[in-house]
């Protein structure tokens, strides 16, 4: 088990959209000994990590406004230090690559319970024994794929995606509020 040793060590920032998901994990994690302070969306996040900087950030993908990804920077930008986790339901390989690149520690797909959550806020290295899927992406997933690299391309910009993609914007929408598609 991990412990604390003081309150600036153990706080923790969680930014989600789903407020009722938000208020839960931050209960299991009050529980295990962080102090955490909620947040439902990227302004509300920064300015609760201006009064108070904290140690750890979890941080969802796909919120109103700014994506996490842009919080990432954000919040890096009032401290390089602090350990940030980007948790989705949206995982795509595109986010995850510009997540780490951006300065998180690690990238979760939705569910992950709280001790998952704490070991990849600790962890340091890669794991070499991750299991390799054997068998290529579905279509459905190539596809999810390729539309979140272009989101990305485009600072997830909705109309400039459509009109990279040549598609129209309700359809990307449709397309983009689907769970990604299993491998």
């Amino acid at each position: 088990m991990i412990t604390m040793m003081d309150d600036l060590q153990n706080s923790l920032l969680l930014v989600d959209d789903d407020q009722i998901f938000c208020q839960m994990l931050g209960r299991s994690l009050t529980k295990r000994g962080f102090n955490v302070v909620l947040a439902h969306n990227g302004e509300d996040a920064i300015l609760q990590a201006q009064q108070s900087i904290p140690a750890f950030a979890v941080i969802d993908l796909n919120m109103p406004g700014n994506s996490g990804l842009a919080l990432i920077k954000q919040l890096h930008s009032l401290d390089s230090t602090m350990r940030i986790v980007m948790l989705t339901g949206y995982a795509s390989i595109s986010t995850a690559v510009e997540a780490i690149k951006l300065g998180a520690i690690h990238y979760l797909a939705k569910p992950a319970d709280s001790d998952e959550i704490i070991a990849a806020l600790y962890r340091d290295e890669g794991n070499d024994g991750t299991v390799v899927n054997s068998k290529p992406l579905s279509v459905n997933r190539l596809e999810w794929e390729h539309l979140q690299r272009v989101l990305t391309e485009n600072n997830g910009n909705i109309s400039a995606t459509a009109r990279a993609l040549n598609m129209h914007r309700r359809t990307l929408q449709r397309k983009l509020q689907k769970r990604p598609h299993s491998e």
